[in-house]
């Protein structure tokens, strides 16, 4: 029996865990020279395969989703940041609005994963 549902907060979970470890290490390399911030895409591909619109998997050796199972979060530069004279272009104050976002974003999943759960205990007993 499969849980769609679980399974994608599953992902969501695993998506704001990347994304806190990614903005911990733009935190910690905020005085790195030439260090550029990441970040993380997850909502974007997911809107993506449940509209269609990204790319189909037709063979198990094609990039691409072939269903929820699929989907998985992606570390990419960060683009449009102003780059400091050593190279940098971490932005504390956007990498601390990030973290405290992905917290309240964290707790939201969390919450509706135990909502899930408790369902389906509801439903076994």
């Amino acid at each position: 029996m499969e849980y769609k549902n679980i399974s994608l907060l599953n992902r969501a979970l695993d998506a704001t865990n990347m994304r806190q470890e990614t903005v911990s290490s733009n935190i910690a390399n905020v005085n790195t020279p030439g260090y550029k911030a990441k970040r993380v895409e997850f909502e974007s591909v997911l809107q993506q395969a449940m509209d269609g619109t990204g790319l189909r998997k037709t063979n198990e050796r094609h990039f691409g989703v072939s269903g929820h199972n699929d989907v998985t979060a992606k570390i990419k530069a960060q683009e449009g940041n102003r780059v400091g004279e050593n190279g940098n272009n971490v932005a504390i104050d956007t990498e601390m609005a990030e973290l405290a976002a992905n917290s309240i974003h964290y707790q939201a999943l969390v919450s509706q994963t135990s909502a899930q759960y408790n369902m389906l205990r509801s439903v076994l007993r």
